[in-house]
């Protein structure tokens, strides 16, 4: 069995400092095997909020693979934006361009999907398809193969939601590979369900997105966060922590979801 905490959107400088502490009291008690942070750690990409993300960051624990998202790439300084985009981002949270994650049970791999031509959608490049096929190789082996990207390779039904760009390509590349589980944001709204509905092959791969975990650039739900148990009895369960308030409130269950892989294609439990 392997706990994977999801979080995501951070954006550090329009946070909340109350929520940043009961969040990270949540991943002492009970610790996860991992966290995994699916991009937007900051709002602007400055250099105080990449400083707050990294303090956050070395409060935690466990092991971390962290990408980043569209709002790590400075929006207002142009040159920056196109000369060194992610710069600030390899400074203070991360210098490995492809980072990645394996034990006995699971292997993590995470993408960069932020672009500096793109204000808000991503896209994935044939370069990154061929690094998923190069990590997880072929045939699949035997861990569990996650992939984390912050814009989704799979854009659920709600009013202008869009994957990334060339998730054709890229959810090819994963499908060939046996990645079974894809962990994304962006959206500041949680969601898991399967991929069968946008990819051929997408039975057998399950799609989770966080929300944005302690921003106050909220929309349509509170701050949540992602908690992920894997079996290795193909089954899987998600747990999305919601907060609840100061005080005694803090975060608290919201919903629930298993899923059994049968055969080859994820079924509820």
């Amino acid at each position: 069995m392997r706990t994977i905490v999801q979080i995501s959107d951070l954006h550090f400088g329009r946070h909340d400092p109350d929520v940043v502490e009961a969040l990270l009291a949540e991943l002492r008690d009970p610790a996860p095997d991992l966290v995994v942070v699916s991009g937007d750690l900051t709002q602007r990409a400055r250099r105080g909020e990449f400083r707050q993300a990294r303090a956050f960051l070395d409060r935690i624990t466990v092991p971390v693979v962290a990408i980043p998202g569209n709002h790590d790439v400075p929006l207002y300084d142009v040159a920056r934006r196109f000369l060194r985009p992610l710069a600030r981002f390899r400074r203070y949270v991360s210098a490995e361009p492809i980072p990645c994650y394996a034990d006995a049970e699971i292997a993590v791999l995470g993408l960069n999907t932020a672009r500096s031509l793109a204000l808000k959608n991503g896209r994935v490049s044939v370069e990154q398809m061929d690094a998923i096929r190069l990590a997880f190789g072929r045939p699949p082996g035997a861990r569990f193969r996650v992939l984390v990207t912050h814009h989704p390779l799979v854009a659920t039904d709600d009013p202008g939601q869009e994957p990334v760009g060339r998730w054709r390509g890229a959810l090819g590349a994963v499908a060939e590979t046996g990645v079974r589980l894809l962990l994304s944001g962006h959206y500041h709204h949680a969601y898991v369900g399967s991929a069968a509905a946008r990819f051929a092959a997408g039975g057998s791969i399950l799609v989770v997105h966080a929300g944005t975990a302690v921003s106050r650039r909220t929309r349509r739900e509170t701050n949540t966060y992602n908690r992920i148990s894997i079996g290795t009895d193909r089954m899987l369960s998600l747990e999305v922590r919601a907060w609840s308030g100061g005080g005694s409130g803090g975060f608290a269950t919201d919903r629930t979801a298993s899923y059994r892989l049968l055969g080859d294609r994820w079924a509820p439990a």
